[in-house]
């Protein structure tokens, strides 16, 4: 048996237990301590045997034989030690694409976990430096669903149940991708959305709300009815956003019109410039849907979620919305419920 071949049938007869480390992530580990649980492939007894402990230190020697081992594609990860990889990786989340090892839905934790922190650390401060890092993870996520669109299917079934600015913010960047793909199959499919228009309606998508950091804490967790004077101030959070993009120069058409545009409402009933109809673009009326649905769909301080199904029914009943994506957005949801 060829060496290669050699290597991939071993993967596959432990893939379920174990994935295989490259010399990629290796590399991104601490030299002397890796952070997990390291197991070597003894192949004169076809077992899999621990090579060192977390957090063990390595003296040179192991340090070059390990490095060397990897190449030869005998060194393998524990899954049961996924969570700790996942939290490494969604550090340096570029890494996703050339760890070729995961499944998608180990993936989707990566990207779940390290697009709700980056988008966190942004919302609490919203200045160019912090936005470089969540901007440079963002393409991460368009370049893995540029080469395969359907990859969105796992992400949008790790929606977060509670709000926060962040988890809504993630919730709807995957949701609003989601629905995007699903409605446009045919132009993902035969490449006719180009890189840079998924880059800009990710963004978009992303930070529809960025408004939102700019609120009083006391407003958005408030568990009572708001008043005229506090429902200003909140509604002033789409042009507040607007007014942030310059300074992030960040004015892309696709990512104003999500901010501007996503609680403009078909009917006229929306805010803040009570646009009606064709007036309302196709990247606002998407944004509009997945913001409500994620925001009906969750725990917050005044409602209990709503099941997926109720929420998408509804909102396909009401003319406020885009009655070709709500129509979408119940295929999707009753697609996911039944898997």
């Amino acid at each position: 048996m060829a060496a290669a071949d050699k290597k991939a049938s071993i993967a596959d007869a432990l893939d379920e237990q174990y994935y295989q480390i490259n010399l990629d992530i290796l590399e991104s580990f601490s030299k002397y301590r890796p952070p997990l649980n390291l197991f070597r492939f003894k192949e004169d007894v076809a077992r899999v045997l621990s090579y060192c402990k977390a957090g063990e230190r390595l003296s040179n020697e192991q340090v070059e034989q390990l490095a060397q081992l990897v190449e030869e594609g005998l060194i393998f990860v524990s899954r049961a030690d996924h969570p700790i990889y996942v939290k490494h990786i969604s550090y340096q989340l570029d890494l996703v694409l050339v760890d070729k090892n995961l499944h998608e839905s180990e993936i989707a934790d990566i990207f779940a976990q390290a697009l709700t922190r980056r988008l966190g650390e942004f919302f609490e401060q919203p200045v160019p430096m912090v936005f470089a890092k969540l901007w440079t993870d963002m393409m991460v996520l368009t370049e893995y669903l540029y080469a395969d669109p359907h990859r969105i299917r796992a992400l949008s079934r790790r929606l977060h149940a509670t709000h926060s600015l962040a988890n809504h913010s993630f919730n709807c960047g995957v949701m609003g991708l989601a629905l995007h793909i699903k409605a446009h199959t045919k132009q993902y499919e035969a490449g006719e959305v180009k890189r840079k228009i998924l880059d800009h309606l990710t963004a978009g998508l992303f930070l529809h709300d960025l408004g939102m950091s700019k609120v009083p804490a006391f407003l958005v967790e408030k568990d009572k009815p708001l008043t005229g004077e506090d429902r200003a101030k909140v509604q002033r959070h789409t042009q507040v956003g607007y007014e942030m993009l310059a300074k992030l120069d960040l004015r892309f058409p696709e990512v104003e019109e999500c901010v501007m545009d996503h609680h403009e409402r078909l009917n006229g009933s929306g805010y803040p410039q009570k646009k009606q109809g064709q007036a309302v673009g196709d990247l606002g009326r998407l944004c509009a849907l997945v913001d409500s649905f994620c925001a009906m769909t969750v725990k917050r301080p005044y409602a209990e979620a709503m099941e997926q199904a109720k929420a998408a029914a509804q909102l396909a009943q009401d003319p406020a919305y885009d009655q070709e994506y709500s129509r979408v957005l119940q295929a999707m949801v009753m697609l996911g419920n039944k898997k």
